[in-house]
């Protein structure tokens, strides 16, 4: 049978797919230039990220509320505006709340201001909440979402304690909302290449991971200073124990106090900790040892801002974590007069380093050679927030679920436990609880006493 001659016009299928596939090809070229990362491996995220829905169309996009107008938070609301309509937002600063509303409002129309996220919840036409509070809030708020039966996406980490994360898996399960864990280091290309790589033994068995973290602050003493006008000081401070207002608890550096957070262990370590967790694709280590490798200054900051740490998987892999400021390792200075971190993988094979800014290996084959069909393929997700808004829409799980983000806080907490009690312990992962020597002073930390009305009855 002989086939017409297509004509060159631009109604001809044939040419418009030879265009649009030419296209395709040089747009995944310039990509992978631009990147390091090989064409094949940028070829499949393209067409992947082909198959997200579009951009909601204006009758389609959803009532955003932020709470936490810091500056993580009002980027992560920045980033959710491109799908849905920032509808008002909650700080117990006010000046926060109010440089936001500013941010966000749009053709006249200002976001409606909360010092109170609880009143948030009772509106009807806010569907999503961006949650950018302090680490010791994010519980709560996600509780009071996931009874309000909204979505949210999640800062990192996701809980101050285990406990928490043990009762915030419950909640939302039981209340059918997509919760996202903001862990973006999921969606970015150069880590979920990493990760696949070592899923499907590319550079043979694993043997250790290795993870550096920037070095936290550590100075002081500070001194009482008044509580700035417009700050609800009781309100901020929230389940921690009350104290007199030092300027360096909080805002920006709240995460260099235990009352709060966790230093680096739980803020750089949130993020690659939940790689090396995905990678290693087991529930948690067996064990965990650390060592300080300085001490808080009275009346300074209290997380230890020098450490190393080794978690011990049940296979006998081991994840070794260094805080640094040396910008040499293994032998290369990079990132010359700044802190650098990033993750190396550790093989029979070979060996592959990753961070936000490259992907390399001890032979180049090992990231240009593809993946084979029947390999082992990783949930795909090219835009984080994008990913969330795709779940809120077909209601699926995101790439870092609440089950997820709890894990991956896990982690961190095990290391911060390890570090404040200066003890090797075990974890049982599934029990959720240390076993063996000194496991009742440990598991003293799973949990913490929660200061009044800031408990659990706080969001009902």
């Amino acid at each position: 049978m002989n086939l017409p001659t297509p004509h060159p016009g631009s109604g001809d299928p044939i040419q418009s797919f030879n265009i649009s596939r030419r296209a395709f090809v040089r747009r995944c070229g310039l990509i992978a230039a631009m990147t390091g990362l090989p064409l094949w491996f940028i070829e499949r995220q393209q067409l992947a990220a082909q198959d997200v829905a579009k951009l909601p169309t204006p009758n389609d996009r959803p009532g955003i509320a932020l709470i936490g107008c810091g500056g993580q938070g009002k980027g992560d609301a920045r980033k959710a505006s491109a799908f849905g309509e920032i509808l008002a937002v909650c700080d117990v600063d006010s000046n926060h709340s109010a440089a936001a509303a500013k941010m966000f409002t749009v053709g006249g129309r200002v976001p409606a201001v909360y010092s109170d996220f609880r009143k948030v919840m009772e509106r009807d036409d806010i569907h999503v909440i961006v949650n950018g509070t302090p680490d010791h809030w994010h519980t709560l708020v996600n509780m009071a979402v996931a009874k309000a039966r909204k979505d949210v996406y999640a800062e990192k980490p996701l809980t101050l304690t285990i406990d928490e994360g043990r009762r915030l898996v419950k909640a939302v399960e039981a209340s059918g909302i997509v919760l996202q864990t903001g862990t973006q280091q999921r969606s970015d290309p150069r880590f979920h290449l990493a990760c696949e790589l070592i899923r499907n033994n590319r550079i043979g068995n694993l043997l250790r991971a290795n993870v550096w973290l920037p070095a936290g602050l550590r100075a002081g003493p500070f001194p009482v200073v008044p509580v700035p006008a417009g700050l609800d000081w009781d309100f901020w401070q929230g389940q921690a124990p009350a104290t007199a207002y030092v300027k360096q608890r909080c805002h920006a550096t709240f995460r260099y106090w235990y009352d709060y957070s966790g230093g680096t262990m739980t803020d750089w370590g949130a993020h690659h900790n939940d790689i090396a967790y995905w990678a290693i694709g087991l529930l948690a280590p067996s064990h965990v040892e650390s060592t300080r490798l300085s001490e808080p200054i009275p009346g300074g900051y209290t997380t230890i801002a020098d450490y190393k740490v080794r978690y011990t998987y049940a296979n006998g892999i081991d994840l070794n974590i260094n805080s640094t400021e040396d910008d040499t390792i293994y032998g290369e200075v990079k990132n010359k007069g700044g802190q650098r971190n990033g993750i190396r993988f550790e093989g029979t094979g070979g060996w592959i380093w990753v961070n936000r800014d490259e992907i390399t290996a001890s032979d180049p084959a090992l990231l240009s050679t593809p993946i084979a069909a029947d390999g082992v393929h990783l949930y795909t997700s090219t835009n984080h927030m994008g990913n969330f808004f795709d779940c809120v829409r077909s209601r699926k799980l995101p790439i870092c679920d609440v089950a997820t983000g709890h894990r991956s806080a896990t982690m961190c907490h095990l290391a911060a436990i390890s570090l404040r009690t200066g003890f090797k312990l075990e974890w049982d992962s599934a029990a959720e609880a240390f076993v063996g020597d000194n496991a009742g002073v440990a598991n003293g930390y799973v949990s913490r006493e929660m200061r009044a009305p800031y408990d659990y009855s706080f969001v009902g």
